[in-house]
């Protein structure tokens, strides 16, 4: 997450969205999330929210300049107070406004970056002196994706989504990324999945991935898991795929269970084509991958950013 301003009862964060480099699919675990292997990327998209302190002890959401109507009541966002405020009895509430820039149900993170968000904004409004392996911990109860945001911003990902490795690779491309009308529910991607799942680790080391150059050519050894059978599923996801490489895209991946497709292109060559749009309402995003200041927590809620 990105602080933009604090004061003492309302703050303002940026939530990026992230890709998903490759992605690996294990078995199903016991609790019922699946092992991954995947390497998380953030980028700049982002939604924005401003988080108050209100005198009642409740949530109240406002969502502003989405295309899509989203739930109050059943937000992860809603989620993510109720959960702190059940665990701290708070005695004030927030009121949050959610500027929705990242499409919904896209494979981009974007539900669990805002819930992110919102335990960190808790964290700081309410000085719960949550340390980060406390909010990541709790996030956890969430959602497996939202451990990542609390990260530098890019990391191999493992477990169910809570094992961060953070990374420093080559962060000089361009994304052009493609969100078709369609959503793909991640509940049946990974019914698709049931009978094709990976049975061996990444062969292929990124540690001495020196340029943006040595990154693609070593990605291009992976893949995504959920590929295939959205494909099947979804023809004019794989002609978007072609189409990406048709327009000098690098490297073309689907980021988590779909359907937003992302194109890497080099920095001097990159070429905005409007008519990658496959159909006129698919949406198309330009983005960069970014770092993010690594935040830790002292006790008394403060924070300061560790890169």
């Amino acid at each position: 997450m990105i602080v933009k301003k604090i004061t003492e009862d309302k703050i303002n964060l940026l939530a990026p969205a992230k890709i998903n480099l490759f992605l690996e699919v294990f078995n199903k675990r016991e609790d019922g999330f699946h092992n991954i292997n995947s390497l998380f990327q953030a980028i700049s998209l982002y939604d924005e929210l401003e988080i108050s302190i209100i005198e009642k002890p409740i949530i109240n959401l406002t969502i502003k300049d989405s295309s899509e109507k989203l739930p109050i009541e059943d937000n992860i966002i809603t989620k993510a107070f109720n959960l702190i405020q059940s665990k701290f009895n708070l005695k004030n509430g927030i009121n949050v406004i959610l500027t929705k820039k990242i499409p919904i149900s896209a494979g981009l993170g974007g539900g669990s970056a805002d819930a992110a968000t919102t335990i960190l904004a808790c964290n700081i409004l309410f000085k719960l002196g949550l340390d980060y392996s406390e909010m990541v911990e709790l996030s956890t109860l969430i959602g497996s994706d939202l451990p990542f945001f609390f990260s530098s911003g890019q990391a191999i990902v493992t477990g169910r989504g809570e094992i961060l490795k953070d990374m420093k690779l080559p962060l000089d491309y361009e994304l052009i990324l493609v969100k078709p009308s369609f959503p793909i529910a991640t509940s049946k991607a990974y019914g698709w999945l049931k009978r094709g799942l990976t049975n061996s680790k990444v062969p292929f080391s990124l540690q001495h991935c020196n340029s943006p150059e040595d990154l693609i050519e070593t990605l291009k050894f992976s893949g995504n898991d959920f590929e295939e059978k959205c494909f099947e599923v979804f023809p004019d996801l794989e002609r978007l795929k072609e189409k990406l490489y048709n327009k000098g895209a690098k490297l073309v991946r689907m980021s988590g269970s779909g359907p937003t497709m992302f194109g890497v292109f080099d920095k001097t060559s990159l070429v905005v084509h409007p008519d990658i749009l496959e159909r006129g309402d698919w949406q198309v995003f330009n983005a960069k991958p970014i770092t993010l200041a690594k935040l830790t927590y002292n006790r008394m809620g403060g924070t300061r950013g560790d890169h």
